[in-house]
């Protein structure tokens, strides 16, 4: 079949497909309406469809809309969740994708008559999504729904030890990523190990097993940069500037124009005084995909080089960005507070956001360094202490950490 007859022929698939979860006299006669009912799979930036990765999740798009339309098919509908899910991460539009997923996760849970095993992988993705979208204490309330009903699946796992983590139970979050590991060792639990390794002070273990993570990886995969990302944070913020390089560097190699990694460079230069050179790559990695994390990078540059009309109007990007998160249902209280403390005088709201997550999950490290940080800055140093206290718990050494630690106890 040439080119043009492929076109073609994806054009009709695309609009003859329909979707649809209701059955009975609600059910959609008008099949141009079923359509425009579909959460749209987003077109990709040009940057992000090298190789046959985005013709294949285009492909899958239009089978499972067809499936649904056809047969109403359960896993047609788990499918096209969990290829939104993956788009999210790779594309950054968590607007459009995560509550597109939630919409077809819930609609499929609410089939009184759904598989059990499809009903089980349905909670757990559901899980997954809730977490992505910053709210964990309903994400450990439904990762615990699925386990009780397979407590022998290493996914399920995951997703119940990263709630746990993010609520600051450190110990069953540690249970359940040995489950985890007993289940299945690979990339994604080798991963989980390793940020417990680093949080209970051993970074040259977490070094260790975020290697394995990465050689348990597919070369140029979606899932193993994000792991080698990881990778070379670790040997940034703990000294390793040389081997955090070659570990970017080696990113983009397999996965061209990949952001985070682009961006990570961009961070490696702002370290050494490069600030031009720092703006550049943020601006490439920027272009790609609207990642508000590269704003912020962007913001502190600014700052940093008193750059007053340019900081102040990225400033305005980067709160209606965070306000677009919040409509969306992406809880960015965390990060909003972060950004107003280290970056403007707005500490009363910043306390506002941090408040909601503190009442959320007050044994939280990260929160806890966030509101130590907070009375640090009003000069409030006994609060400061008592969140440090609960921050230092773990023998975390990550150098915000211990930075914070020596001029708190100044």
């Amino acid at each position: 079949m040439n080119q043009l007859k492929i076109i073609l022929f994806l054009a009709v698939a695309m609009t003859v497909a329909a979707f649809t979860l209701f059955k009975g006299k609600d059910a959609p006669t008008d099949r141009i309406s079923a359509i425009n009912a579909i959460p749209k799979l987003l077109d990709r930036n040009k940057d992000l469809q090298s190789g046959s990765e985005w013709a294949d999740r285009q492909n899958i798009y239009v089978a499972s809309r067809n499936k649904i339309v056809d047969k109403n098919d359960p896993m047609a509908h788990y499918n096209l969740a969990a290829l939104f899910v993956s788009e999210a991460r790779i594309t950054g539009e968590h607007g459009h994708y995560y509550p597109a997923a939630l919409e077809i996760i819930e609609k499929l849970l609410s089939d009184k008559e759904l598989d059990e095993d499809l009903k089980f992988s349905a909670l757990t993705l559901k899980a997954g999504v809730l977490l992505s979208l910053h709210q964990f204490d309903k994400a450990l309330e439904i990762s615990k729904e699925a386990i009780e009903m397979n407590d022998y699946n290493a996914q399920a796992h995951g997703v119940l030890a990263d709630a746990y983590l993010e609520m600051g139970d450190y110990e069953n979050a540690v249970k359940a990523t040995d489950r985890m590991m007993d289940i299945r060792p690979d990339l994604r639990s080798y991963s989980r190990a390793s940020y417990l390794r680093e949080l209970h002070g051993d970074t040259q273990g977490a070094i260790e097993i975020m290697q394995y993570a990465v050689q348990a990886g597919y070369p140029g995969s979606e899932e193993t940069a994000w792991a080698q990302l990881t990778l070379g944070d670790l040997y940034r913020m703990y000294g390793n500037t040389e081997n955090a390089r070659a570990t970017y560097e080696d990113i983009l190699a397999h996965r061209e124009n990949y952001p985070f990694a682009t961006a990570a460079l961009a961070q490696l230069k702002s370290d050494e005084g490069k600030l031009d050179e720092a703006t550049h790559l943020l601006e490439q990695a920027i272009a790609v995909i609207p990642e508000i994390g590269f704003y912020i990078q962007l913001a502190e540059i600014y700052k940093s080089k008193n750059q007053t009309e340019k900081f102040a109007e990225i400033m305005a990007d980067i709160d209606e960005m965070f306000e677009d998160d919040r409509k969306s249902g992406h809880n960015m209280d965390l990060d909003y507070a972060n950004t107003l403390l280290s970056l403007t005088d707005r500490d009363d709201e910043a306390k506002k956001y941090l408040d909601n997550e503190y009442n959320m999950r007050p044994e939280n490290i990260e929160v806890n360094m966030s509101m130590a940080k907070y009375y640090q800055k009003i000069g409030d140093i006994q609060k400061a202490k008592q969140h440090l206290k609960v921050a230092s718990k773990t023998n975390f050494q990550h150098p915000d950490l211990t930075n914070l630690q020596a001029d708190i106890n100044k």
